[in-house]
């Protein structure tokens, strides 16, 4: 099968070291044509970018800073670093900026909104300006996230790691976004989220992983890789009644044509 991983952080630091790193890069390579490693800070973005690099053929980075970012900064701080993260944009190695977006899930609205408003609107800016797509972070958010995107028409993106309802999931296609599905498709005991994977039109999603988090059924418990989209890719087979590579021609096809592979 012809797959791509979409949306993974094996570049981070933070999750692994360098030979770590490399290991998961070449465990996943031989069966998928491409990952796309998504940056959550200006420095992570960095490090995307520098792996991208050391791997040209199959790797390529997206550039963003994520919201929970924005309660640690102060508006100076903010600025400054999406100056930074613009400087980044021109890189041959970058296809999209993100993951960005609001997240009420762990923070108080009333406390983070604006900042991660101004965070959000910056880089929808970037992305604006270099016409790049955008990987979006959305958690219990969607009534103040539309209109922001509304201020962008021009934008065009993946909704990462999508769950939330049926009515959000119409809009998001009314408005030409595609959505993220992940290892929670394999895993989560929601009947409701079961019959919304079934229901996302074939041209309008893209698999991912998300690695080293959200690690599919049958292997919860270890560390998530690129390569373990394969699980993903068969549990949508079953659920949605379709031939594997059927689901991995036409989610292939729309992350190159999203994301300029």
């Amino acid at each position: 099968m012809q797959l791509i991983d979409s949306h993974c952080h094996i570049h981070d630091r933070e999750f692994f070291d360098a030979d770590a790193a490399e290991a998961v890069y070449q465990r996943s390579v031989k069966q998928l044509q491409a990952m796309l490693l998504i940056g959550t800070s200006l420095d992570d973005s960095r490090q995307a970018i520098s792996f991208a690099g050391m791997h040209p053929e199959k790797c390529f980075a997206a550039i963003g800073i994520h919201p929970h970012e924005a309660g640690k900064k102060s508006k100076q701080e903010i600025v400054e670093e999406l100056q930074g993260l613009g400087l980044l944009a021109d890189d041959p190695s970058v296809r999209a900026v993100g993951e960005c977006g609001l997240d009420f899930y762990y923070n108080d609205r009333s406390e983070v909104l604006g900042k991660q408003t101004s965070l959000l609107e910056g880089q929808l800016q970037i992305a604006s300006d270099n016409n790049l797509p955008v990987s979006f972070h959305v958690r219990e958010a969607f009534v103040d996230f539309w209109p922001i995107l509304d201020n962008f028409p021009d934008i065009q993106g993946v909704l990462h790691s999508f769950t939330d309802k049926p009515e959000h999931l119409e809009i998001a296609l009314g408005k030409g976004l595609l959505i993220g599905i992940n290892g929670i498709a394999t895993f989560t005991s929601q009947s409701w989220q079961k019959e919304l994977f079934k229901s996302v039109p074939i041209d309008s999603f893209v698999l991912e992983t998300d690695a080293p988090f959200l690690t599919p059924h049958p292997i919860r418990g270890t560390i998530n890789e690129p390569i373990n989209v394969t699980y993903v890719t068969k549990y949508l087979a079953e659920l949605r009644g379709e031939d594997e590579e059927y689901i991995a021609e036409h989610t292939t096809a729309n992350a190159r044509r999203l994301f300029r592979f």
